[in-house]
């Protein structure tokens, strides 16, 4: 009898890891190729994704957090110097990549929040779509959807006085009258006119190490910052930046999501986009506190990049082909919002589109990029790198 019992009993052990295992994604998506572990590449052509009005073309990696984990990378590793998807995967030594968030296209500044490697390199007043990305070595992976601004405040202590100036940039072209905040990340140097005045920061604490009046061009200090004002006359709480002046840096973050500020100040990577279009398991429909244009940008059909979660906590990342009418029309946001219903998502997030578009895999594009070259350099990518 015992052993009658046991081919039972292993069936329904098998029947249970079965259902307990994660489910593959809907045959629409066809059969994946095996990048590396934990990462898939699915392609997709089905035209009802765009209520079969034409042809489209879809790329989708599904990443396995247990096994990989994102990050935020700059291009060439300065705001200042854009590269294109493939050298930053190249240099990164990337399983994947796609490109990341909004940029200036004419000096590769970015436009919203941005943080890589724990530290911020763009911030904002306005209120965007973000992915906030922790990678702790002990855990999986984990993204959080938010719409996020930040920016900072500079705390100065001279003896027994202290007192605190708003900073209105960080790595982005100085404006007059303002006070812009440069980090190594920018470039070697704050690329600006001798007609105002700046201020090397440097050592631990951080303090102001020299003033230079009238001078454009200061190096950044690997292990500091430089203060630049648009201007020859400060105002008061700038003229009293003297040498040996301590200075800290908080970051003042509004996040729509209610994230402490604390998850915010120790994430690793965010990386900003525009438009929610899954939040915490809830469809999103209205972008006005994005301030997107409906007719241009949301209902408009573009190459579209998109991130996303789905229910079983694998993240997607997608490359929408469009502007080539016989090959790809793009997307809407009704159409990413049906491709996120078919993959089950979460969250998700609308990335930088357009001629940026561009996904990466196993150290080739696998995509066909609008851009007339080709291969638009971009401000960042996030890529793919293996635990």
């Amino acid at each position: 009898m015992r052993l009658a019992r046991r081919p039972l009993a292993c069936l329904l052990l098998l029947a249970w890891l079965g259902a307990c295992a994660p489910r593959p994604p809907a045959s629409w998506l066809g059969a994946p190729t095996a990048i590396a572990p934990g990462v898939e590449l699915y392609r997709t052509g089905d035209e009802s994704l765009v209520e079969g009005i034409g042809p489209i073309a879809v790329n989708l990696l599904r990443l396995d957090p247990r096994r990989v984990y994102l990050a935020s990378a700059l291009g060439n590793d300065r705001i200042a110097e854009a590269e294109t998807v493939a050298g930053i995967a190249e240099r990164r030594h990337a399983l994947a990549a796609i490109n990341g968030g909004y940029f200036n296209r004419s000096n590769g500044e970015p436009v919203a929040v941005l943080k890589v490697a724990g530290q911020l390199v763009s911030d904002s007043s306005a209120a965007k779509g973000a992915v906030i990305i922790s990678a702790p070595s002990s855990s999986e992976m984990r993204l959080v959807f938010d719409r996020l601004s930040a920016k900072l405040t500079m705390n100065c202590t001279a003896g027994t006085a202290t007192w605190t100036v708003p900073i209105d940039g960080v790595d982005t072209t100085r404006a007059r009258g303002k006070l812009m905040l440069y980090t190594p990340a920018y470039s070697r140097d704050t690329g600006t006119a001798p007609t105002g005045i700046e201020w090397v920061l440097d050592g631990e604490p951080l303090r102001v190490v020299a003033v230079r009046q009238h001078a454009g061009r200061t190096p950044i200090p690997v292990s500091g910052a430089v203060l630049s004002f648009g201007g020859s006359e400060p105002p008061p709480s700038l003229a009293a930046l003297a040498p040996d002046v301590q200075v800290t840096f908080t970051t003042n973050w509004k996040s729509a999501r209610g994230v402490p500020a604390a998850e915010l100040d120790h994430a690793e990577h965010i990386v900003n986009g525009a438009g929610l279009l899954r939040w915490a398991g809830k469809v999103v429909t209205d972008w006005k506190d994005e301030a997107l244009s409906v007719d241009a940008f949301v209902e408009a059909r573009h190459p579209r990049t998109m991130i996303g979660v789905d229910k079983r906590g694998f993240v997607w990342l997608l490359a929408v082909d469009g502007r080539q009418p016989d090959y790809s029309i793009g997307m809407k946001f009704s159409d990413l919002q049906r491709l996120a219903d078919r993959l089950e998502l979460t969250d998700a997030l609308n990335l930088d589109g357009g001629g940026s578009t561009t996904m990466v895999a196993a150290g080739r594009v696998v995509n066909r990029p609008s851009d007339p070259t080709g291969a638009r350099p971009v401000a960042d990518a996030i890529v793919v790198l293996p635990r």
